[in-house]
């Protein structure tokens, strides 16, 4: 397999900080309550990622997920009753009934990670569409296809099968290009750890690579510190050279860098950006959050899922939102001539399970 990252004398991923949180906590008020003042919609994806976790812990078990109307600024929360739904437009979102609960969606999740776990598929919950949407790659076929069928049937509406001409894969490849023995990944975020500076990618770039340099056969610049796949897919690398510039940016491959200056958490409907050394840049929408991609190496959880194509060698490069780190590129399907879809790693997490910080 082969990864992409960005070359090294142009490394220039990066995201550090904490996610501006909204300054007020929001009171939710209840069916009885005389009306308040809704809050003014969330400026920004980021805003109202953090007023949608507030809301849906408010709203407890009548919580049914939340997505985000970029082009009108707005919050979408799906909710289960009138009495929970005045309560998150009174927290600042537009509510929606909906049918299924969160809590019954995560049960049709764990359903399929019990009886359906097949390399080759993927799921996660589509807040749009009130399901969990399974998707087969056109490796699933035979018994383990009957087998999806059955287990999806099982779960009523609570979710949707559809099927797939691409193969599920990591993309081992990436933002601007590091180099292995026999591998080529993508620089995903530059990141400091106890005051050093080292580098963020996919678990499955640094599980195949230990060496890294700026070209290939070049001089190693970079060794691995350590590595999750699967399970997560994130890796953290040192940088050795002592020459090498690694500025907290991204590459946007037209002549100008992005630069990065915190991590935060996508919300569905978010309009983001890839970038990778082998397909450079690419935009889309986030699709799914807390995604399940079963790969034949093993399962990865938790991934983001986003409407942006992804190719071989662009594996552990950077996606974003403006100045906002977002995720490391794990794997996809389809690619960026007919188009597909690609899987995330979430930057929060990598940070927090490697003890590093942006910048």
């Amino acid at each position: 397999m082969k990864h992409t990252s960005a070359p090294m004398s142009r490394t220039v991923l990066g995201g550090a900080g904490a996610v501006a949180l909204i300054a007020a906590t929001l009171t939710l008020q209840s069916a009885q309550a005389a009306p308040a003042k809704a809050a003014p919609e969330p400026p920004t994806a980021t805003a109202a990622a953090q007023r949608a976790r507030d809301i849906s812990s408010a709203l407890g078990a009548n919580a049914a997920g939340f997505y985000y109307d970029a082009r009108n600024h707005k919050l979408i929360v799906n909710v289960t009753t009138a009495a929970a739904a005045d309560k998150a437009r009174g927290a600042g979102a537009e509510a929606r009934i909906v049918k299924h609960s969160l809590t019954s969606l995560n049960a049709a999740r764990a359903t399929l990670k019990e009886r359906a776990s097949i390399p080759g598929t993927s799921w996660a919950m589509d807040p749009k569409t009130n399901q969990v949407v399974i998707v087969a790659d056109r490796t699933v076929t035979g018994d383990r296809l009957k087998q999806l069928k059955t287990v999806t049937s099982s779960l009523g509406d609570r979710a949707a099968l559809r099927q797939s001409a691409g193969t599920l894969r990591p993309l081992i490849a990436g933002g601007n290009a590091v180099w292995g023995s026999g591998a080529r990944c993508s620089l995903g975020f530059n990141v400091t750890k106890g005051g050093k500076p080292y580098f963020l990618t996919a678990g499955h770039c640094t599980n195949a690579v230990r060496s890294w340099s700026a070209t290939q056969g070049g001089p190693e610049i970079a060794v691995t510190e350590t590595g999750t796949f699967p399970g997560d897919d994130f890796g953290i690398v040192r940088h050795t050279s002592a020459g090498l510039v690694h500025p907290s940016q991204v590459d946007l491959y037209n002549g100008r860098m992005q630069s990065i200056a915190t991590a935060g958490d996508p919300i569905v409907g978010e309009k983001v950006q890839r970038s990778g050394s082998s397909t450079h840049v690419h935009s889309g929408d986030i699709t799914a959050v807390e995604v399940t991609a079963n790969y034949q190496e093993g399962s990865v959880d938790g991934l983001i899922q986003a409407g942006v194509c992804a190719e071989t060698g662009d594996s552990g490069g950077p996606l974003f939102e403006g100045d906002t780190a977002l995720g490391l590129t794990s794997g996809g399907r389809g690619d960026c001539l007919f188009g597909g879809e690609s899987f995330y790693q979430p930057v929060r997490e990598a940070l927090e399970k490697t003890g590093s910080h942006i910048g």
